[in-house]
């Protein structure tokens, strides 16, 4: 394969058929894994839940999903009148066209012979492929402000500054981790750093900054624990609230379409892309090359990393409850985001020393990360200092009294403490009680 400009993929050979074959294949491969993914979803959760799930349509509630799609397309078709009808169909469609334009440069193997021309599984690559995935995945959020400002509601629209928030405190988080791997690998585009995998993967090697991705995706995409712009105990469905049939479609492909976008870039940076695990790639041919990591098998491990990122997705929606919005955003601004720009100045100052010495970089990635992510987790599992139950109590031994909103958001007494008394109570026993005409009868 050649190089030109770091990109390592050679799509010398291709004409505009192979190009829209690709093409089609990925919008296949999308909409089918989403489908695929809602059955899964709700049958794992409902494992977890000690329930059976889907398992009336089709084999073992296969075809449930396909089921749900046809119901959406054929619902009524609602537009609120207090809508910007323009902007209001527009928005979705902004959505689902972006989440779309992400695998557009995700290898999905190594050259292959399709048709009798040697292609690589990848429909296109650039010198800033990464950049352009970044870019790309940005311009998504216009549609979840724009759909929930275009909505002529309270809900939608707060939903959408929730998302809107959301999607830029998590952003920053996930590209300052995607920048070590940058540096380690030498180059932005995709096929090139899963080629600088070949020894090792750089979830290994780059261990905090992989974490600090894994939390981050799952922020960008809202789900939980981060599903604050569709809390449906605060805010109905969010951006979406006001938004029916296919409209609505269109928002919900793009939230699945999203996960999968953000697992393959975990696959393709972190986990060897499409290359086999360690212990497959000792089968090798005669001429020494690895027999796993060549021709369509490599297709099948990207396919087994992305779902079992998708996995995690499911298990932490099965397991952990939602976050407060202050949480929320301490995690991303005080946790992820100096984590990310302190485990970037040790890349970069690994990488200034490897100039002038000749020393193996995973091994010295690994002895800075190893006590940096010991450090965190002992932070994290460190518990916090509380008040002895005695101390709610005042020197009289009465209850002591709290202010349920000192820190900005309501809190319930504890044993020992109790709320003031209410004014609005106050005022109604207060109040005279004006006697009704029935009883100044009785009582002449």
């Amino acid at each position: 394969m050649n190089t030109v400009h770091g990109v390592v993929a050679d799509f010398s050979n291709d004409t505009w058929w192979i190009w829209v074959i690709k093409a089609v294949a990925i919008l296949v491969f999308l909409l089918l894994n989403v489908l695929v993914a809602i059955w899964a979803e709700r049958r794992i959760l409902a494992r977890m839940q000690i329930r059976p799930g889907p398992n009336v349509h089709g084999p073992a509630g296969l075809l449930q999903s396909l089921a749900d799609a046809m119901k959406l397309l054929l619902k009524e078709d609602l537009t609120v009148k207090a809508a910007d009808k323009f902007v209001y169909v527009l928005a979705p469609l902004i959505t689902v066209f972006s989440s779309l334009l992400v695998f557009a440069v995700i290898p999905f193997g190594p050259e292959v012979s399709m048709f009798g021309i040697v292609t690589p599984l990848q429909l296109t690559d650039l010198p800033v492929s990464v950049l352009y995935i970044l870019a790309v995945t940005s311009f998504g959020v216009y549609g979840i402000m724009l759909g929930g400002w275009a909505s002529g509601s309270t809900y939608p629209l707060l939903g959408s500054v929730r998302g809107t928030a959301q999607v830029i405190s998590y952003e920053l988080a996930m590209g300052l981790s995607l920048v070590s791997v940058f540096i380690v690998s030498g180059s932005m585009s995709t096929s090139a750093i899963v080629e600088s995998q070949r020894g090792f993967w750089w979830a290994i090697a780059l261990l905090p900054a992989f974490l600090v991705y894994i939390v981050s995706m799952v922020g960008e995409t809202n789900r939980l624990p981060f599903d604050l712009p569709e809390a449906e105990g605060e805010l109905v469905a969010g951006h979406m609230t006001e938004y029916s049939s296919m409209k609505f479609a269109w928002f919900f492909l793009a939230e699945y379409i999203n996960m999968f976008n953000v697992a393959a870039v975990a696959t393709t940076l972190f986990l060897g892309g499409w290359r086999a695990p360690w212990p497959l790639t000792l089968f090798q041919d005669d001429a020494g090359m690895e027999v796993l990591n060549s021709g369509w098998w490599p297709l099948l491990w990207f396919v087994v990393k992305i779902w079992l990122v998708m996995f995690l997705f499911f298990w932490l929606r099965g397991t952990l409850l939602r976050f407060r919005y202050d949480q929320f955003m301490n995690i991303g601004w005080k946790i992820l985001i100096p984590v990310a720009l302190v485990w970037l100045v040790a890349v970069a100052a690994v990488q200034a020393v490897r100039q002038f010495a000749d020393v193996d970089l995973s091994t010295m990635l690994m002895w800075i990360g190893i006590p940096l992510v010991v450090v965190l987790a002992f932070l994290l599992l460190w518990p916090e200092k509380k008040d002895p139950p005695g101390r709610a109590v005042g020197k009289d031994g009465a209850p002591q009294e709290l202010d349920a909103f000192a820190e900005g958001f309501p809190v319930p007494p504890l044993p020992g403490q109790m709320l003031p008394p209410s004014p609005r109570r106050a005022t109604v026993v207060a109040a005279p009680r004006t006697p009704t005409s029935d009883e100044e009868a009785s009582d002449g």
